[in-house]
């Protein structure tokens, strides 16, 4: 089974081809996160997805940047692990029909994105500190601050909603 779709020589490689799945991985947000918008019924679910999106929008010119400087080219790696997330919330999107149970299903879906998103920033700024990349870590300790923000704002809100939802 071939892990990665290209040739992995050291921890620098390795380093960027998982900045490269990093990028693809955040422009899916990126095109996925309107959809939870516009499905979700609960203001404050909907004003946190719009927020969220303005903020993955910034991760993704981050993390440009650190491959721009790195490599000289902006390109991408194929995230399967992105694919099945989304995957599912969007069939979760069109499963569940009860608008309060709906945003109950979104919330989940949303918090294994942002699990998955903490995990990959975290991974990649430990690398980052052992390349001596200083800078590099900083940015990406940044976007992982974010990505925990996110799941604790969303985790707020499932309080709430699922009670209501519950109820």
């Amino acid at each position: 089974m071939k892990l990665f779709s290209a040739n992995i020589e050291d921890l620098q490689s390795l380093y960027i081809v998982n900045l490269k799945k990093a990028l693809d991985m955040e422009e899916k947000i990126t095109r996925s996160l309107p959809d939870l918008v516009d499905r979700a019924t609960d203001s404050e679910l909907t004003a946190g997805f719009r927020t969220h999106l303005e903020e993955t929008r910034g991760h993704v010119l981050k993390i440009k940047g650190l491959l721009r400087q790195l490599v000289g080219e902006i390109s991408t790696e194929t995230c399967k692990a992105i694919v099945g997330l989304t995957t599912e919330a969007s069939d979760t999107i069109t499963d569940v029909k009860d608008p309060s149970v709906r945003d109950m299903a979104l919330i989940g879906v949303a918090q294994q994105v942002e699990h998955h998103e903490i995990a990959v920033y975290g991974t990649l700024r430990r690398w980052a500190k052992l390349l001596g990349l200083d800078q590099d870590a900083a940015i990406l300790e940044s976007i992982e601050a974010e990505e925990m923000n996110a799941d604790e704002i969303l985790t707020d809100i499932s309080e709430r909603v699922n009670l209501v939802a519950a109820a």
